[in-house]
Order: C-alpha cells, then structure tokens, then sequence
C-alpha cells in the first residue's frame, strides 16, 4: 500500500511541477518578448533558474528541495561560466533558441538573479511540500 502512496504522490507532485513550469516559460517568453532594460533580463533570468529548478524536481521528483535548490543554482552558474568562451554567442547567432537556453554574454549579475531564482523556487517548493503534507 505505502508503493502505491509513494507513486501516487510522485504522480501528484509531477503534474504540479509541469503546471508550474507551463506558467513560468508563459511568464519567461512574455518578459522576452515584451520587456526591456535590465529589470526584464533579471527577472528572465531568476525565471530560467525557477525553470531549471522545476526540470530537476520533475526528474527527481523523490529529492530534497534544498539539494535540487542547491543543483539548479550550480548548473545556471555553469551555464553563465561558459558564456565566457564565447561559444554560446556564436551558436545563438545560428540557431536564435540557443539563445533562450544558454544565454549569449557573461553578465556577474545575472549570477544574483539565478541565486533569487533558485531560491525562491526552493522556498516554493517547501512551502506546497508542507502544505501537500497537512491536506
């Protein structure tokens, strides 16, 4: 009986996590596409590390949020790291979606916003966690 709670929960917790990146590449395309300036690339930017943390949890759906917190926050650093070999620019100058995925120029503060968005997707994650918990 405790399996089939466990796969049920785990099944619960993915269609929760696909709804939740549904609306977070809705909200990240609109800032895209519609915003400027520096607070639209920061906000894109939290938002790409909120998305990456909603793929980790998707495929480690049993995890801790801290540790996917922790996961998400290095590979956006890493992402952000190799922008300075100058390969994700040139690759987005053929194929624009590599844009989207791994950015094109190193920006330090960008390194703040994926930390803002990391965290504020683990802090979501806890929060729905307890709140799964006492329903």
């Amino acid at each position: 009986m405790q399996e089939t709670t466990t796969r049920g929960s785990v099944r619960a917790r993915r269609v929760w996590l696909v709804g939740a990146a549904a609306a977070v590449i809705a909200a990240g395309l609109t800032t895209h596409l519609v915003g400027s300036g520096p607070v639209a690339g920061l906000l894109g930017d939290a938002l790409y590390a909120v998305m990456v943390y909603l793929v980790l949890a998707f495929l480690l759906p049993r995890s801790r949020a801290l540790v996917i917190g922790a996961c998400a926050l290095a590979l956006c650093t890493c992402v952000e790291l190799f922008q300075l070999t100058g390969l994700p620019a040139l690759w987005a100058d053929s194929f624009w979606p590599a844009r989207l995925v791994l950015g094109a120029g190193f920006s330090p503060l960008d390194l703040i916003a994926y930390a803002l968005g990391a965290g504020l997707a683990t802090a979501g994650d806890l929060v729905f966690a307890r709140q799964r918990r006492n329903v």
